[in-house]
């Protein structure tokens, strides 16, 4: 219930800051929301006693914050983006930012740049967009990627809940794991879930976006089930169990992150910020909300053919959603985000360029 809860706040705070994004700026927001967090945060390790009885997890929220206020300090630096500051009015300080980046892309490679003039677009500046307008967009112009980017989440949503809501719940029913020991079982599988991006990020530019996302969610929901089998047979000690989450996490974090890559670029420009929020709210409500209650339930008794489905669940969601990848999956690497999606406010329509293929 309380995992449940998580996501529901998640979700709403999702789709509420998202809107936010759309009037006011990625940049400003990114900055809010992290100052919600390092607030929330930082309250969470207060203590009059002095942290006694429960020092290890109020020190880790402590930790948290200061980890949080690095990131405030750097994301300060990251200029907003130069189509919402261009649609929004900023016309001028969007061609700023351009031309510095252009000016250091210049210095660094030491050639002259591309002329794009030709294909400039003639757009209506617009103070937001609305709800209805986005979703009208989404279901109407682009039908299958709206299927593509709600199976991206839920598949990677049922996946990490299937695995990590309860993580120490398993540990402690089926090998009697003490709970001070978990985290060091956790420690392992976030070693894979950060190398796998790491070691295979730079394959979704040479090898191409379509095939690695097909790739890494196919893969870790074949190795998903592969972990269920030898669970249920019990040829897997809490050691060897945690060996191969840590391998299928190593395929499902790349994957599951070039997920938020892929809704905020394939559809138009002015729906990017509500794109990701719409996508994470729906797509995590749905896996994030029922699996950890429907999981945890499988695995209370500790009985390894139960606790083997609720595996089977997350395996099950991220093949389809791999195979939703493979046949509506966008290729865009090497191409605009207006050659991709026209943009709403474009003072001409095409309608070949707005078919959602």
């Amino acid at each position: 219930m309380a995992a449940a809860l998580y996501i529901a706040g998640a979700c709403a705070g999702a789709l509420f800051f998202g809107w936010l994004t759309d009037r006011l700026g990625r940049k400003k927001l990114f900055l809010v929301t992290l100052a919600v967090y390092l607030a929330a945060t930082a309250a969470k390790a207060l203590n009059t006693a002095l942290f006694p009885p429960n020092v290890g997890w109020r020190l880790t929220f402590a930790l948290g914050a200061i980890f949080g206020l690095i990131i405030l300090v750097v994301r300060r630096n990251v200029p907003e983006s130069p189509r919402w500051m261009f649609i929004h009015g900023r016309e001028n300080d969007a061609d700023d930012l351009v031309s510095d980046i252009e000016d250091q892309v210049r210095a660094d490679t030491g050639t002259d740049l591309v002329d794009v003039r030709d294909q400039s677009i003639e757009v209506r500046q617009r103070r937001a967009t609305g709800f209805g307008e986005i979703a009208a967009v989404l279901m109407r112009y682009y039908p299958r990627r709206t299927v593509l980017g709600f199976a991206l989440f839920v598949g990677q949503a049922f996946l990490y809940n299937a695995i990590t809501f309860n993580y120490a719940l398993i540990l402690s029913k089926s090998f009697g794991v003490p709970d001070d020991r978990v985290g060091y079982y956790f420690a392992v599988i976030c070693a894979g879930n950060f190398l796998g991006p790491l070691l295979l990020g730079e394959l979704m530019d040479t090898l191409g976006r379509k095939p690695m996302i097909t790739g890494c969610y196919v893969v870790s929901a074949v190795l998903l089930l592969v972990t269920a089998g030898l669970f249920d047979a019990g040829a897997l000690s809490a050691l060897t169990l945690t060996a191969c989450w840590t391998v299928v996490l190593f395929f499902a974090s790349c994957g599951a992150g070039a997920a938020y890559l892929t809704v905020s670029e394939i559809f138009p420009m002015e729906t990017r910020a509500m794109a990701i929020a719409f996508f994470y709210a729906i797509g995590t409500a749905a896996g994030g909300i029922a699996g950890p209650l429907v999981f945890s339930k499988l695995s209370a008794a500790g009985d390894p053919g139960r606790t083997a489905l609720a595996f089977v669940i997350g395996a099950a969601a991220m093949f389809a959603a791999g195979l939703v990848e493979l046949v509506f999956g966008v290729r865009a690497e090497g191409r605009s985000l207006e050659e991709l999606a026209r943009p709403l406010s474009a003072t001409e329509t095409d309608p070949a360029v707005r078919t959602g293929r």
